[in-house]
């Protein structure tokens, strides 16, 4: 009796898999000419601010009448922009969740779906591009306590753990990135894991010889920052450059990323102490 329900179950389970494909792909075909549409509106809007985004495309899903239509469109933008690389798409994201899916106005295909992207829009919506770095106190190696970013500097947060491979790697090469960078700025390495003893190893190997760069090593093992939520750190490696002002001007970047704003990063310096 117990094999046949157990094969009774699994043939379920395979029919509304089966079932399941095949409705993806029937929504396939039927919106394969709204996406491409969609895909040409992602590239017209490429170069313009989230904000212009996010109006553009609140008036896209306004236009769709037919709920169903509306739902796609709605979750395909959501899904585009969560998932960009270019960054500062996250903000549209988060737009398209709060003003459409957080109130009900669109419904997610499942209930699944939905705490997705809760999670996702609640893990970023703090450390958004153009907003002010949340404030966080860590620890220092010797136990101290440090509130970070900094105030009056340029400040780099990078998130690590050191079972993460791409992290080791960043950190090998980032000696290199740096070692020519002629304005001053505060880089933090914060370890995500809670082994002191492997934070020992990564720490006595890493080093930035360069004068104008303050390494500032900091952990937070009981997270009792709440870091994760405030930096959406969901996983490594993950990287943020924040204004001496505290404006977070660039945020999950890569290492060549970040070699690549530095000219920015030297002209904003200039200018805050011109003027400050």
């Amino acid at each position: 009796m117990m094999k046949r329900i157990a094969f009774i179950a699994a043939f379920l389970l395979s029919a509304a898999s089966a079932f399941a494909q095949e409705l993806d792909s029937l929504e396939f075909e039927r919106y394969r000419g709204l996406d491409s549409l969609l895909t040409q509106f992602y590239y017209t809007l490429e170069r313009e601010d989230p904000e212009v985004k996010g109006v553009e495309f609140d008036g896209l899903i306004e236009t769709c009448k037919d709920s169903l239509t509306r739902q796609h469109v709605t979750l395909q933008i959501f899904d585009h922009y969560r998932f960009s690389r270019l960054m500062g798409d996250e903000t549209v994201a988060v737009h398209i969740f709060d003003n459409w899916l957080a109130n009900g106005r669109v419904k997610t295909r499942s209930e699944f779906e939905m705490m997705d992207a809760e999670l996702f829009a609640n893990f970023n919506r703090e450390s958004l591009i153009g907003m002010d770095a949340p404030r966080i106190e860590l620890f220092k190696p010797c136990g101290g306590g440090k509130a970070i970013p900094s105030e009056g500097r340029i400040s780099v947060l990078f998130f690590y753990d050191t079972s993460c491979a791409k992290c080791r790697l960043e950190a090998q090469v980032l000696p290199t990135i740096v070692k020519e960078v002629d304005f001053p700025f505060d880089f933090y390495a914060i370890y995500v894991g809670t082994d002191r003893r492997d934070w020992n190893a990564f720490r006595r190997n890493f080093r930035l010889n360069n004068k104008n760069i303050r390494l500032i090593h900091l952990w937070d093992p009981e997270i009792d920052s709440g870091y994760q939520k405030a930096y959406g750190v969901t996983g490594t490696p993950r990287l943020f450059v924040v204004e001496p002002d505290g404006v977070i001007i660039g945020r999950r970047l890569e290492m060549t990323n970040l070699m690549e704003m530095f000219p920015v990063l030297r002209a904003v310096w200039e200018t805050y102490e011109k003027y400050k």
